[in-house]
Formats: structure tokens, C-alpha cells, sequence
């Protein structure tokens, strides 16, 4: 399992040009059965995506092939997790 966290970078203010593809990026990635969860870091400090279901070196290429991430837009940092415990509503994330 993984955490994927999309951070602004200086071009920020480029974002709107690129919403429409990275959008389709995010949808590709729930149609693939990767993206559990995505969302906003607040206030206003990019993205964050919960993904599974993926080893970490093709999620790497997921996520570099993100529109936001090619045109930095965003830098990226993917943080690999080993479940152990979970709630029995998230007990599939276990190993």
C-alpha cells in the first residue's frame, strides 16, 4: 500500500492548464483498481493518493506519467506502507 503526496511547486499557478489531463490521470488510476482515495493536502498544498493493488516501481511510472508531475506542477513523493492492523472495513489492505 501506498501514499502518494502531490506537492505545489513554483509553477502551481500553471495548474488550471493542465486540470483537464491530470484529472484523466486520477480517473485512470481508480478505472485500474490502484486509487483507493484521493484528495487535497490543506490549505492548498497539492494532492495525496492512497493506492494499492501495485508494485512500487510501476507505480512510480503511474505517477510520473502524471500530467501535474511532468510539467512540475507538483514533485512527488511515494511512501510505501506494510499493513499489519486494520479496521475489518479496510482488512483487504493487509498482508
Amino acid at each position: 500500500m501506498f501514499i502518494v503526496l502531490l506537492r505545489f511547486s513554483e509553477n502551481k499557478s500553471q495548474a488550471s492548464e493542465y486540470m483537464a489531463s491530470h484529472n484523466d490521470w486520477i480517473k485512470q488510476g481508480f478505472e485500474d483498481g490502484v486509487f483507493l482515495l484521493v484528495g487535497s493536502l490543506q490549505p492548498g498544498l497539492g494532492g495525496s493518493v492512497i493506492a494499492h493493488n501495485i508494485s512500487k516501481e510501476d507505480l512510480e511510472v503511474f505517477v510520473n506519467a502524471d500530467p501535474f508531475v511532468k510539467h512540475d506542477i507538483v514533485s512527488a513523493e511515494i511512501l510505501e506502507i506494510d499493513p499489519k492492523k486494520a479496521d475489518n472495513r479496510l482488512s483487504f489492505l493487509v498482508s
